[in-house]
């Protein structure tokens, strides 16, 4: 005998429509609303290029902005294993955003608020397989910390 009842998947939409539940990407919903809607602030450099290259895929390109979103990220390496001859084998590369979304006409602060992550690569003898899976990580992480923010700014109600 199963434990798994099939009709009680029959009463799930019910329960998420009594409890408020609406798709984010449905008409009208937070995934519509801001589609094409945030301008991105330029990048600086490669890892905030990166990061800014996926959340406009994920968002698109506004054309006019209705929202402004500006970054502040900071990542730092911090080395896991250590070999008996001193060498550094792994690599943890840790990285924070902070973003501050603003209503482009009136600038008020719509939402803000910082997403961290983190991802490994490992260090080996050639100094080129090291710098690729370096800058391997280095994408990883932006895909990560970028969709962490697309994620928050989807469930704002705005």
């Amino acid at each position: 005998m199963s434990l798994f009842n099939r009709r009680a998947l029959l009463t799930v939409p019910l329960v998420l429509a009594a409890c408020g539940f609406e798709p984010v990407y449905s008409p009208g919903g937070a995934g519509r609303t801001l589609q094409n809607a945030i301008l991105v602030a330029e990048p600086s450099d490669r890892e905030t290029y990166l990061l800014v290259r996926r959340i406009e895929e994920r968002l698109g390109r506004p054309n006019p902005p209705q929202y402004l979103l500006s970054l502040n990220l900071t990542t730092q390496t911090q080395g896991l294993e250590i070999d008996p001859a001193g060498n550094t084998n792994r690599f943890n590369l840790i990285g924070t955003a902070g973003y501050i979304l603003t209503d482009s006409a009136t600038g008020d602060e719509v939402s803000s608020g910082t997403v961290n992550r983190f991802t490994s690569y490992s260090a080996t003898d050639s100094t080129v397989a090291t710098l690729a899976s370096e800058r391997d990580a280095v994408e990883r992480l932006m895909v990560i910390l970028a969709d962490l923010i697309v994620q928050r700014l989807l469930i704002l109600d705005v």
